[in-house]
């Protein structure tokens, strides 16, 4: 292992001369066969009470004020029914929101990795977890730690913090927190899951260690040139005319400066060394101990020099890390999503959060009125595929929601919506799904399953979760093992049915059922695809996945009523796997009987 990495960066600049990085740094083999699982800290599991936010962990972030009577939120309570300390007229529910803390922790994921495992997920992808002031922690206050309420000592951090030169990588030490990360790391090796974390990189918070220094000492600041100052305070007047530029105008997100590279030369060398320091934390050649890659948020929004520069500095710790950017909107207001290909030169990314499959995917299942035709889904997933290069393709995440949109299965509740303008304002918006819905839903997770990219599971998702779009979409995930009150509050104080909150066992056994299934026949993740055939006036649709020697069918009814499915193959007898039954064929073809939004694999 040590003569393998060290031999590599010895040949990375003879490598380099001339050749292209797609030679040197393939998309991982392993992120085509990934099941993806998405954890947002605070909301997936309190495992460790004693670290729980206090007041002061949150003041440098919005709201900047908390509400007399502030505490940590319960964790099985309605989302929609405000806690003692919201009884403010001042605010509103969706300010309470923003306020509201539960607790998760490094601790509560290292508790429930057994049942990620058992659901088969083979890789994490974490939203931020360096510290930040904020719930969401898309505002860094540092890069080189964890965020000390996801560990055992907060206090104990912070005196910690104070003996070290944040720019200075020679001063830093290990909190608790980080220590708990590392183990966190290890014990998803252990279990031989992968895990990547959020890399936010164009934009800090306001609580930013080189930003505080600028607002500090202003001109005088060394740090003045990593950020795009607009006017500097006048200290002769009563007045703050400090004015500077923030992630879309926002002063908790001041943005980073860039040039045609991207990041200037410092932030560069400072993120730089932030990659190294967690991808091989002893800084001992061999990765095995650090994480296995980044996803980086609003990729778009930075010169993309940078990136190839970062995909070096990473695939030189690691050549089989993966990266994977958030490239998503051309067009927000007219609903038009990126083509991604740009960013797969072969310099750039392994891969996208694939927002394009949730839309096609939605677009054909989902809605109702404007629902597509099975030829408009397959002209949708070849379109994706012309796109991109193949290895890329078949690496990309395919998710059906994230912390981002609305849940997976909100938009079976809410179909002939664009995908990610969610209302709130509607009874719909927010109740439970339904039975036709959740089959909808099932049939969804079928498509994801069984079509090239690899299936990301936003947390909850499998087990029922609902919501609209962010922050609806943040409730505390919903275990087995706990009571919830039953959401019966509405954010506008309409009526709407009252919805039991439970875990939803029938929906975690059929993400379970088809892992495994794609998981034992490789067909379904790195075969090649075909679609074999459509029926608009039925919405039926047949695909295969096929392997060097080894196909499989897959058949979709996608229609609220039983269809009867004709299918002529050069096999005799074929088993559907999912219920494990044999069908034989009659008359020279097999007569298939699938149910209201059934799907069947036959191999």
């Amino acid at each position: 292992m040590f003569i393998k990495y060290f031999l590599f960066l010895f040949l990375l600049p003879f490598l380099l001369n001339g050749q292209s990085a797609e030679k040197l740094f393939p998309v991982p083999d392993w992120s085509k066969e990934a099941i993806w699982y998405q954890i947002f800290p605070d909301r997936f599991e309190n495992g460790d009470k004693s670290n729980d936010p206090q007041i002061n962990d949150m003041k440098e972030g919005w709201p900047y004020k908390f509400p007399t009577g502030w505490q940590i939120s319960p964790w099985t309570s309605d989302w929609y029914t405000t806690q003692p300390w919201e009884q403010n007229p001042d605010y509103d529910f969706y300010w309470n929101i923003g306020a509201r803390r539960y607790g998760g922790d490094l601790q509560g994921v290292i508790n429930r990795l057994d049942y990620i495992k058992s659901l088969g997920v083979t890789a994490i992808y974490f939203n931020p977890v360096f510290e930040s002031p904020s719930l969401h922690k898309y505002d860094a206050t540092m890069y080189h730690h964890i965020d000390n309420n996801f560990g055992p000592n907060p206090e104990g951090d912070r005196e910690i913090w104070a003996l070290e030169d944040p720019a200075n990588p020679e001063t830093w030490r290990w909190t608790a927190a980080d220590s708990l990360f590392l183990k966190l790391v290890k014990e998803c090796h252990s279990r031989e899951i992968k895990i990547i974390i959020d890399g936010v990189f164009n934009h800090v918070g306001s609580s930013f260690w080189a930003f505080k220094d600028v607002i500090k000492n202003q001109q005088n600041s060394k740090y003045k040139e990593w950020f795009t100052i607009d006017k500097w305070d006048n200290p002769s007047t009563e007045k703050n005319e400090f004015e500077y530029k923030g992630w879309f105008g926002a002063k908790d997100l001041p943005e980073i400066t860039e040039d045609k590279n991207g990041l200037i030369d410092e932030p560069r060398k400072h993120i730089r060394n932030i990659v190294k320091r967690w991808m091989d934390p002893n800084n001992d050649g061999n990765p095995s101990d650090g994480i296995d890659g980044w996803r980086l948020d609003v990729a778009d929004m930075v010169e993309q020099p940078f990136w190839r520069d970062f995909r070096i500095w990473v695939k030189e710790i690691n050549p089989n890390a993966y990266i994977v950017g958030e490239i998503w909107w051309d067009d927000w207001d007219n609903n038009k999503m990126t083509n991604a290909a740009p960013w797969f030169d072969g310099k750039t990314f392994d891969a996208v959060m694939n927002y394009r499959f949730t839309n096609a995917v939605k677009n054909f299942v989902s809605d109702n009125k404007l629902q597509t035709t099975s030829e408009e889904f397959v002209e949708a997933i070849n379109q994706i595929r012309t796109d991109y290069p193949k290895e890329n393709f078949y690496g990309i995440m395919n998710l059906m929601g994230s912390h981002d949109t609305e849940r997976f299965a909100s938009l079976t509740v809410n179909p002939d919506n664009w995908y990610d303008h969610f209302k709130r304002d509607t009874l719909t918006s927010i109740r439970k799904p339904n039975f036709n819905e959740r089959m909808k839903q099932k049939l969804m997770i079928g498509l994801q399953m069984t079509l090239p990219g690899a299936p990301m599971i936003y947390y909850g998702d499998e087990a029922g979760m609902w919501g609209g779009d962010d922050p609806d979409c943040r409730k505390p995930m919903t275990w087995a093992e706990m009571n919830f009150d039953d959401e019966i509050g509405s954010p506008l104080g309409n009526l709407r049915p009252r919805d039991k909150v439970q875990f939803d066992s029938t929906l975690f056994n059929w993400y379970q059922k088809l892992i495994e299934i794609r998981k034992n026949n490789s067909e379904l993740s790195i075969g090649e695809l075909e679609f074999v055939s459509f029926n608009n006036a039925k919405n039926n649709l047949i695909y295969k996945r096929t392997l060097g020697e080894s196909t499989l069918l897959v058949v979709i009814n996608n229609s609220k009523f039983p269809q009867n499915v004709s299918l002529k193959t050069k096999y005799v007898e074929l088993t559907e796997i999912i219920s494990n039954k044999n069908i034989t064929q009659k008359d020279e073809e097999f007569c298939l009987e699938l149910g209201a939004y059934q799907i069947m694999i036959l191999k």
